[in-house]
């Protein structure tokens, strides 16, 4: 069954070809926004840590999920990338200081860099996320027992929040991190090829969360515990016990996107806040279904920060009935990294190209030229995500990833400012 929300019935038309701005407004929220980092970042995209102060999502970040740890076939947790990490110089133009990182210095990499933001943001959590979608291949063994829990945990919290990095100083990078990210993707569900998953997966990661929460409290200062959490109710109901997780959370971030994307032959929607009419597929996939979902099994509001995406899902060889919507097409869209997968940032100087229309009923947008159809989450998308997120009186927005928006910011200006 399809349903309505109260907050998104707010337009008289269904689809509507648009360009509208979202106009600026104040901002008095005490709502979480949080933004993962990722290591890759700072290569090919060319998007630094210093980036976040220039285009001004420091300034509105509550908290970064640096991304990603990795969790090895022994449960010890390890840097996927140590030369990104701790080990590249960064030159003068690109730090956040200002200064240049200086031949024989201790610390370097992102994890020097996130330091300086940090002294230029005192009031900014910055956690480190551990797993991924390519990190998570051995989480079910590290959560297996209490011994492998415990052993992981400590491991976990040495590397990362203690700063013991190898071939560095003890503590190097000590201090930096005032939190762990849990992005097992997926407790007894498959994720990617190869990961080891067991029907035990849902009892044993509340177990390791709970440890977690265990071996955080004995440190000193305050920790952030979180996790990111499957969009699917059926995943949900196969690998997460919530009432009990959310019980050891600082909070829970929900899957607020990849509903659909081109590993489908049709194209849709990859983030709309509610199930839009004539969708061919079953089951319903939206953010709608995602928040009631949690909501239902015992999930606290003020826990519960609903995922936006700065990218967009893309599909080519479409066929040119309803605008581009739910039509068969040939494969993904050409794109810069991934193919049918574009950073809103690229995607935007393409804009000329195509026409903006929009379900201000479902609440998604998309583009279409007669031929390639994109999943499109623009200022006008944010503002209207950060309303639902606001009327549903959720705890916050999080962002998947901060290198996809403009040097400006316009896509986290316009979540930010629409929080309430």
């Amino acid at each position: 069954m399809r349903r309505r929300s109260v907050g998104l019935l707010m337009a008289a038309a269904m689809v509507v070809p648009t360009t509208a701005a979202v106009p600026a407004e104040a901002h008095g929220s005490t709502k979480r926004v949080v933004g993962y980092y990722t290591n890759w970042s700072g290569y090919g995209r060319n998007f630094l840590v210093s980036d976040l102060v220039k285009n001004g999502s420091a300034a509105r970040l509550t908290q970064i999920n640096y991304a990603f740890g990795f969790v090895d076939a022994q449960g010890n947790c390890l840097s996927s990338d140590p030369w990104a990490d701790y080990q590249r110089p960064f030159t003068a133009e690109q730090s956040v200081n200002g200064k240049a990182d200086e031949p024989g210095q201790v610390l370097n990499g992102n994890l020097n860099q996130l330091k300086q933001l940090k002294q230029k943001y005192p009031k900014l959590r910055i956690s480190i996320s551990l797993g991924g979608w390519t990190g998570s291949a051995h989480f079910s063994d590290a959560a297996l027992s209490p011994a492998s829990r415990a052993a992981h945990v400590k491991s976990c919290l040495d590397l990362w929040l203690k700063g013991n990095l190898p071939g560095l100083p003890a503590g190097a990078a000590k201090g930096i991190f005032t939190g762990i990210d849990l992005d097992w993707e997926w407790p007894a569900s498959e994720g990617n090829p190869g990961n080891v998953i067991r029907p035990e997966d849902k009892q044993n990661f509340t177990a390791l969360v709970h440890e977690y929460r265990k071996q955080l409290d004995r440190l000193p200062g305050r920790h952030d515990l979180t996790a990111f959490l499957p969009a699917n109710p059926a995943m949900i109901d196969r690998g997460f016990e919530v009432r009990q997780l959310f019980k050891d959370l600082t909070f829970g971030t929900t899957q607020g996107y990849d509903y659909h994307g081109p590993w489908e032959t049709l194209t849709n929607q990859q983030s709309a806040i509610d199930g839009p009419a004539g969708d061919p597929t079953t089951p319903e996939f939206s953010s709608q279904v995602t928040i009631d979902a949690y909501l239902a099994r015992g999930a606290p509001r003020s826990k519960l920060v609903m995922g936006v995406p700065f990218y967009s899902h893309g599909w080519t060889g479409v066929t040119n009935q309803n605008h581009g919507l739910f039509q068969p097409s040939t494969g993904p869209a050409p794109s810069t990294f991934d193919a049918g997968t574009e950073d809103y940032r690229y995607l935007k100087a393409q804009l000329a190209n195509y026409t903006v229309y929009r379900d201000n009923r479902a609440g998604f947008a998309w583009l279409f030229d007669g031929t390639t159809f994109w999943t499109w989450d623009d200022p006008v998308e944010m503002k209207r995500k950060a309303q639902y997120i606001s009327h549903r009186d959720l705890g916050g927005a999080m962002i998947w990833s901060l290198d996809g928006d403009t040097t400006n910011g316009e896509l986290i200006s316009a979540l930010h400012r629409n929080l309430r």
